[in-house]
């Protein structure tokens, strides 16, 4: 208390009885991967793709780190960490231009004329590439047939395709069907001549050892002592979603295999369950079909956690380096698309039924049938609809349980418990009686009738929507004693319209009418 020592007039500030809680971010993405440059295993903080292209380079053949960066961006993304880890490679050597202007080890690659092809990840037996002219009379000099064999038997054809920038282009047309070899072009700008008429076969992935330089789960996992790979993240308290996208890209490259690409989502997932603010962003392996992606999913990958998801397929992107169309894991554009949504509607809204922004075509173009069986075993679809663009249209997490089925409620939960934690940081060491239980009352209160305004919570009424109870039944003096203020809060969240069903009856003329 002040002195009063001298007649006169004083002024004093004191504490208004109540200190708002103010809404933490719920948009903050963090990226682990594959880049041209830039610190290895060092949270970075970026705000802009100009930002990210400065301090880890441009867009790089073989890796997703900067693709899924680009992603977030433009489809609304605003703050991200990356963190850079090694790919298994050597260094460039002093004077190579920083691997030729972020030109990674392509892998097992064979040389076909103008394009470099290589086995999917998993394929065995000996696979064969031919190029053969195409029958008829006359046909167009850049026209040709591709036909893939294995072990000597015809597996795959593919007639008539070309090498010009269309929906007809060898590449196109083989990343997007075949189960069994990637193609690419080795040379930028014009469309390359046809190769000529030719048989190749192509040498296995190379087998992820150590002493190959493969990488092992714990380069992305890391360690929260050392700082480093996911571990690194524990210490950065505003990422809300967490992405590896470079995690296929390794195992596309033969540096990682199937059961260490499951142990590293693994590990993603008991980061997300360690800290209990963040949501992880799994991705697929390439070229799975329908059927392969749920045998996936329900066999090795039999996730069961309220703080992951996992969507399919992956989506085709033009890529800006180089004007191409090529297939990237969908991890980096959903996290922007949340955060659009975040922006747009709040965290208590699905973040489904949105476009993603930048992709042009979907790797494999689901139908009903195929998405009924995937939406029950939690996999999210990205699907395309005719006149309404791509669209991501599913918002489940990985929960068995049926009270965390839907990421919003999860995400929700995130952001209400995080906003409390941060706001109610003044209620330490205060003195533990009636008018604190009171004060803490009011205080959680006003902010949960301010999300139910917003449409965050259910009910009609605040009393509907949720509870704060803080009294002498909460904190009995053994609590008191033990030096704990408990405070119990339920809320109601608001759950999707996963699914709308209009009812439709026939009516006989004159005997039904419209209540006014």
């Amino acid at each position: 208390m002040p002195s009063y020592l001298s007649p006169g007039v004083y002024v004093e500030e004191i504490e208004s009885g109540s200190r708002p809680i103010e809404g933490v971010g719920t948009s903050v993405a963090a990226f682990v991967g594959f880049a041209q440059k830039g610190p290895i295993d060092e949270p970075t903080l970026i705000t802009n793709w100009s930002q990210f292209a400065g301090t880890f380079g441009d867009f790089v053949d073989g890796t997703y780190l900067a693709s899924a960066v680009y992603g977030f961006f433009s489809n609304g993304g605003g703050v991200c960490y990356v963190v850079r880890i090694g790919d298994g490679t050597e260094p460039p050597a002093e004077g190579d231009d920083e691997r030729s202007a972020g030109q990674l080890p392509a892998g097992s690659e064979t040389q076909l004329g103008p394009y470099a092809v290589k086995p999917r990840p998993g394929v065995t037996g000996e696979v064969t590439v031919e190029v053969t002219e195409v029958e008829g009379d006359d046909p167009p000099s850049d026209v040709f047939q591709l036909i893939v064999k294995r072990d000597g038997q015809v597996a795959e054809t593919y007639p008539g395709v070309t090498t010009k920038r269309s929906k007809e282009n060898v590449a196109t047309r083989v990343n997007a069907k075949s189960e069994l070899i990637e193609i690419r072009e080795t040379a930028r700008g014009a469309a390359p001549a046809r190769p000529e008429p030719q048989s190749v076969t192509l040498a296995p992935a190379a087998p992820a050892s150590p002493e190959a330089g493969a990488l092992t789960p714990e380069l992305y996992v890391g360690d929260p002592d050392r700082r480093t790979g996911l571990g690194g993240l524990e210490a950065v308290e505003e990422v809300t979603t967490i992405a590896v996208p470079d995690l296929m890209s390794a195992y596309e490259r033969g540096l990682l295999d199937l059961e260490s690409v499951i142990a590293v989502q693994q590990g993603l997932i008991s980061h997300c369950e360690l800290m209990g603010d963040r949501v992880a962003i799994l991705d697929p392996p390439p070229g799975l079909s329908p059927q392969q992606i749920r045998a996936w999913r329900t066999g090795r990958a039999n996730f069961d956690s309220k703080y992951a998801t996992l969507y399919y397929p992956w989506i085709r992107v033009a890529d800006p380096s180089s004007g191409r169309a090529r297939l990237v894991p969908p991890s980096g554009h959903i996290a922007g698309v949340w955060a659009r949504n975040d922006e747009s509607r709040g965290v208590h809204k699905a973040p489904a039924n949105e476009v993603v922004r930048g992709a042009v075509a979907l790797q494999t173009q689901l139908t009903k049938g195929e998405h009924d069986l995937l939406n029950p075993i939690g996999l999210n679809c990205i699907r395309s609809f005719p006149g309404r663009g791509i669209r991501v249209w599913g918002a489940r997490t990985l929960a068995s349980d049926p009270a965390w089925r839907y990421l919003n409620v999860r995400r929700l939960f995130n952001y209400l418990e995080e906003s409390i934690l941060a706001g109610t940081q003044w209620v330490v060491f205060e003195p533990n009686d009636d008018a604190l239980w009171a004060r803490i009352r009011r205080t959680v209160s006003a902010f949960l009738v301010n999300e139910w305004r917003k449409g965050a919570l259910f009910g009609l009424t605040p009393e509907e929507a949720f509870y704060v109870k803080c009294d002498r039944e909460t904190n009995p003096p053994e609590s008191i004693e033990a030096g704990q203020v408990i405070c119990e809060i339920g809320v109601a969240p608001v759950r999707p319209a996963e699914f709308v069903v209009f009812r439709l009856s026939q009516l006989t003329g004159g005997t039904g009418g419209v209540d006014e």
